[in-house]
């Protein structure tokens, strides 16, 4: 009778159980990376923002005069992930934060805010490598400035709103191999040192590569622009190849080279 019981409790515990392993809090997240841990997740929900500025390890890197009329000198403030970021299947329901200035929100009404808050931005730096294979961002993603200092994936990911990635700096592989950008895509100014993977991927509305530079490749095979496809200043050298790309949107080439060459309209095909 007794075993009969603990096996009832332990049946009646068990989706309680599930429901722990398949929603985790983004502080649960953060408190991992601030212990210097390897984090690595699989077919989980995470709730709330998950904001990778504001760790532990935050420390005040430059303060710059931004002339007579700044409140404030501009203070830049960088967080440092040491560990490797494993993410499968994984569904962001708040923003994903790897770049934050509190005086620059787009898409919401500007908010009085206090001097002492003014003229401050924070980043966030990657010295391992970071996975996000098949994840689902609802909010917001923004790797602006973020260094990445091993590979780094967001292959078959989907971002349903912008996805901010100017000026990232990558050191290793990048891949993006089908992910679906559903809102603006921004990769402007990033430097491409190995071959960059965008196979597949899906970018509806503006994608935003201008002044970018693919050093040793890249691979936009069966892509498809439903935005304006904008590579123009771009330089794309190496194996670049758009074979079976198409588009539907505007496409700008204008001042791009792929490997010393003017590309022409016929870069990225329209779609019939």
């Amino acid at each position: 009778m007794k075993n009969l019981f603990l096996l009832l409790l332990a049946f009646i515990a068990m989706p309680f159980s599930l429901l722990a392993q398949t929603t985790v809090p983004a502080s649960e997240v953060i408190a991992r990376i601030n212990r210097g841990e390897r984090v690595t997740y699989k077919n989980v929900t995470i709730t709330g923002a998950l904001d990778l500025t504001q760790l532990q390890n935050k420390t005040l890197v430059s303060t710059n005069n931004k002339g007579k009329d700044a409140v404030s000198p501009q203070r830049e403030y960088l967080s440092k992930v040491t560990a490797p970021l494993t993410f499968e299947n994984c569904t962001f329901q708040g923003d994903v934060l790897a770049y934050y200035n509190p005086d620059n929100l787009e898409d919401e009404k500007p908010q009085p805010m206090k001097r002492d808050q003014k003229n401050e931005i924070f980043n966030t730096d990657f010295e391992a490598a970071v996975t996000f294979a098949n994840c689902v961002f609802e909010g917001k993603t923004a790797f602006k400035y973020s260094t990445f200092k091993d590979a780094v994936s967001f292959a078959g990911s989907t971002f349903k709103k912008e996805a901010l990635f100017k000026y990232m700096k990558v050191q290793e592989t990048v891949d993006f191999s089908k992910a679906k950008f559903l809102g603006d895509a921004t990769f402007k100014y990033v430097k491409f040192p190995e071959a960059a993977r965008f196979s597949g991927a899906l970018f509806e509305e503006t994608a935003d590569f201008k002044y970018a530079e693919f050093k040793d490749g890249a691979d936009f095979q069966k892509a498809r622009f439903t935005g304006l496809a904008d590579f123009k200043y771009s330089q794309l050298k190496g194996d670049v190849t758009f074979a079976g790309a198409t588009r539907t949107g505007d496409l700008d080439v204008k001042y791009a080279t792929v490997n010393n060459s003017k590309p022409g309209s016929s870069l990225i095909e329209v779609a019939k």
